[in-house]
């Protein structure tokens, strides 16, 4: 049985990586023809676009591993089938059952590589992406470190600490220099906001550095003339949809502890959580399609069936996810509710199926 298992197994895999690579090279190339319309844009090159794609094509293959899954499984198993193998294979005695067993150990490892890509890589790579794009973009006037998010504005700097939803803040350290490049004025504001096209900042502590000496003062709320926009810190906010799960953690109980909205990013969360899984639903929901009759049809129709299994799937999700953040569902139920339905599809198919 184990040779039985090898065997299914290797086209399962061997099929998935094909169709998950085909898939990446359409999808990195519409990226990137997109992003080319931001070339010419401060310092940013088609050298620059070409590295963002590639940082960003961990995060890619994380996303589309279900549908490399459903259309790859269709297409192994589809084969298995077209060449009379698994007729062989049922006929001396193995359940489908047991062929189904087979499909979800390879199915299972597809799910581990796509936990160690969405965990361990692409956070990485993404953090390294948006870092590369928004700092070109804006012409080397953005920078992002460990100590936070910092942007030039002429002669003055400014350090971020966390951007939070909603244009809003925490944590800025501002630093105005004169032509001389000395420092003029430090300020540290506990909040900043960003409405109406201006900037009110709050919880101001303020040093004036003059030839007299420093002059402190603390002010409770003042405006602020900044051409620094919060689109700026763009490289923050993107980030956190792919953020790895203890990330997104640690972000929802700092967001929790501030009596800020968490449900977007309790979605994200759980969607993360529930992604990896749907790798092994979609490759079981194959199964009974080629079991039943789609085994005996041509390569180009399980492609085709495959395309329209993920699409199906990736509609719901985005569906769900809407609907769950719109009508205050638990993101529990509208992050796994696609997942748990088309098992449940599966699982009728097959037995159908026998």
């Amino acid at each position: 049985m184990k040779i039985l298992d090898r065997h299914i197994g290797f086209h399962v895999i061997r099929d998935s990586l094909l169709a998950l690579f085909t898939l990446l090279a359409i999808f990195s190339l519409v990226e990137f023809l997109d992003d080319l319309s931001d070339v010419g844009r401060g310092s940013y090159t088609t050298g620059t676009a070409i590295e963002y794609m590639l940082l960003t094509m961990p995060n890619r293959i994380f996303i589309l591993f279900p549908m490399a899954g459903v259309i790859g499984s269709l297409i192994g198993l589809g084969s298995l089938a077209a060449h009379r193998e698994l007729i062989v294979i049922r006929a001396s005695g193995v359940s489908t059952l047991r062929i189904a067993g087979a499909a979800m150990k390879a199915a299972a490892v597809l799910v581990v590589a796509s936990v160690l890509v969405g965990e361990v890589v692409s956070p990485y790579t993404e953090q390294l992406a948006n870092r590369l794009r928004t700092t070109a973009l804006s012409d080397n006037r953005a920078l992002e470190t460990g100590t936070g998010f910092w942007v030039r504005d002429g002669s003055t700097f400014i350090n971020v600490g966390r951007v939070l939803p909603g244009n809003r803040m925490n944590e800025l350290y501002i630093y105005e220099f004169d032509d001389q490049h000395r420092l003029r004025v430090a300020t540290f504001a506990e909040r900043g906001i960003y409405e109406d096209g201006r900037w009110t900042l709050e919880g101001i502590r303020q040093s004036v550095i003059g030839k007299d000496g420093v002059i402190g003062r603390n002010v409770v709320e003042a405006d602020w003339q900044s051409r620094f926009k919060p689109e700026l810190a763009e490289v923050v906010s993107v980030r956190l949809a792919s953020l790895s799960v203890p990330g997104l953690i640690r972000y929802i109980e700092y967001l929790r502890s501030n009596g800020l909205d968490i449900a977007p990013y309790e979605l994200a969360l759980w969607s993360k959580l529930i992604h990896p899984l749907s790798t092994g639903v979609m490759i079981f929901i194959a199964l009974p399609l080629v079991l039943g009759r789609l085994g005996s049809v041509g390569f180009g129709q399980r492609i085709f069936a495959g395309v329209v299994i993920a699409v199906s799937f990736l509609l719901v999700e985005q569906l769900a996810g809407h609907l769950g953040l719109t009508l205050g569902l638990n993101p529990i139920v509208a992050a796994c509710a696609p997942t748990l339905l088309f098992f449940a599809l599966a699982v009728w198919m097959f037995r159908k199926v026998g």
